[in-house]
């Protein structure tokens, strides 16, 4: 039976018409498909405009982590927001053929107020900031951000404001460009604005194959050279810098451009060549805008480092650490060291009816002790998806499985009363769940699976907040720590425990080690925007 690909997109309008157009196309193929709509960081937090939120591919982060967790199988993109450096594990599978590049003006009444010396401009954009502030250094700009929709009528309801900027593109995919709207031919483009693009996991050669039917070549080169131009000036997807590729007769244009914030300096470049021998095109460009200076706006329009001190109780990945703004210092180690004990054989090898298996610690001491195909258990519940996958992988099917163990003794509890269940756990473990079930007449034959130990080191004073994953991390935080900073926690087992130590309490909405980091990203977004 045919696959069908699931197609991760932002829940905005204009992202799920980006998402429809792609799952007509794939349908188009004969390809069953499914959309499955996610906020992201960049969607979430409007107070602020893009280039203030320190985070690399604001827009697309969300996304990245459903694919890495292959919660998705492709991620619709509008293109212009992706990091010019895609996650490990994950790349551009197909462009789909462009659409219009330009910048719009959307303007009150009429467009007399571009003559005059005073006019308030709304854009969230650096680059459209710096432009505009070039051609009209005393026009005022002001922060814009949100979906198109939210956009349009925040300029509709600002009695003050003249116009705002925005992509044409996104304006005519879902029919809402004003009467009073014209393209800003002078404005040169974000990388790649106007182009859809498709990702997936590397790893995925069928999605691959079949995405690579949508890909279009034209597309496909001149964005690739206007992405190439802002990776080698160093830019994030909001730097002020913008690049425009276009091939008319065989030929290929480009025009880069770079300026400084407050517009009073530009640098620009433009060069010319025949398709297929323009591949130093792009190098000349940036030579030429670096001999003069232009890399250096790129520095002084970069975001201050903040003193944040972070410290995560597991250690990270180098992708995870990627995760983080750019503020952020993060250091991470395992407050929590954990070794298999030997369980005896005599255990091991008899028939039980009912499993538990509350973490991946549990399964793997388990499997160290004896292959799965020797294990004779009936039925398993376990507590977290992830531990759920790993045994359904090495073991067996899971039964039932909650996000936490209180929770799953109350299920147990509905249909297990008057037997006895064998629960695998470490010798340092909460008491919800032997308690609940004993209470109502359930039979709890403790089998300790693994050793914990608590070894967190001893954390600076400057540390403002803490990422934990379990009770135990809580417990071994303590040993040598006060909790005279934030607690991001995983879960709300790992909160309860917190809360009782912790002033100040978070808890990630998904509860995975991504979610934490993009709590702690909201956190510190909030926070700088309160000390402006």
């Amino acid at each position: 039976m045919p696959k069908t690909i699931r197609i991760g997109t932002r829940d905005s309008q204009l992202a799920l018409w980006q998402a429809k157009t792609v799952q007509e196309q794939l349908e188009h193929l004969g390809y069953k498909t499914e959309i499955i709509p996610v906020k992201s960081t960049g969607d979430l937090v409007l107070n602020q405009p893009i280039y203030e939120l320190g985070i690399t591919g604001v827009f697309t982060h969300t996304l990245d982590i459903a694919l890495l967790n292959e919660e998705i199988d492709i991620a619709v993109h509008s293109f212009k927001d992706v990091p010019t450096i895609l996650p490990k594990g994950i790349i551009q599978s197909a462009v789909l053929k462009r659409g219009n590049i330009r910048d719009t003006l959307a303007f009150k009444n009429n467009e007399e107020f571009l003559a005059q010396k005073d006019a308030i401009v709304a854009t969230g954009s650096l680059r459209r900031k710096a432009q505009w502030l070039n051609r009209y250094p005393t026009h005022t700009i002001v922060g814009l951000r949100g979906n198109v929709n939210t956009r349009l009528k925040k300029l509709e309801d600002n009695k003050d404001w003249n116009g705002a900027v925005f992509a044409a593109a996104g304006l005519g995919r879902i029919g809402l460009t004003p009467e009073n709207a014209v393209n800003l031919e002078w404005m040169v483009p974000a990388p790649a604005q106007g182009a859809i693009m498709i990702a997936c996991l590397e790893s995925d050669k069928e999605t691959l194959e079949i995405c690579s039917a949508l890909n279009h070549e034209e597309t496909e080169i001149c964005t690739q050279m206007e992405r190439a131009f802002l990776n080698k000036l160093e830019g994030g997807c909001s730097a002020p810098i913008g690049a425009l590729a276009f091939i008319k007769d065989e030929e290929i244009h480009f025009h880069g451009i770079i300026l400084s914030e407050d517009g009073t300096k530009k640098v620009e470049a433009k060069r010319s060549a025949p398709l297929r021998k323009h591949s130093s095109i792009v190098d000349e460009c940036v030579e030429f805008i670096v001999e003069r200076g232009g890399k250096n706006l790129v520095s002084k329009t970069a975001l201050k480092p903040q003193k944040t001190n972070i410290f995560s109780s597991k250690t990270l990945s180098e992708g995870q650490k990627d995760l983080f703004a750019d503020a952020i210092k993060v250091e991470s180690s395992d407050f929590i060291k954990t070794t298999p004990n030997r369980i005896k054989t005599s255990i091991l090898k008899k028939t039980h009816e009912n499993v538990i298996v509350t973490s991946k610690n549990g399964v793997e001491a388990l499997l160290n002790n004896c292959a799965a195909e020797d294990l004779k258990f009936k039925t398993i519940y376990c507590v977290g998806r992830r531990t759920k996958k790993l045994i359904e992988q090495k073991i067996g099917p899971v039964k039932h499985s909650a996000k936490n163990a209180k929770l799953l003794a109350e299920h147990l509890v509905e249909f297990l009363v008057g037997t006895e269940v064998s629960y695998f756990c470490s010798d340092i473990r909460m008491d919800d769940l032997p308690i609940i079930l004993t209470k109502n007449n359930i039979t709890v034959n403790e089998i300790s699976a693994y050793s914990t130990k608590l070894e967190a080191p001893k954390l600076p004073e400057s540390i403002e907040g803490v990422m934990l994953y379990s009770p135990s991390t809580v417990q071994s935080f303590l040993k040598n720590n006060t909790p005279n900073c934030v607690a991001f926690c995983i879960g709300e087992t790992t909160a309860k425990e917190a809360a009782k130590h912790f002033k100040d309490v978070r808890i990630a909405k998904i509860p995975t080690i991504e979610s934490v980091i993009k709590m702690v990203n909201e956190h510190y977004i909030a926070k700088d925007k309160n000390n402006d």
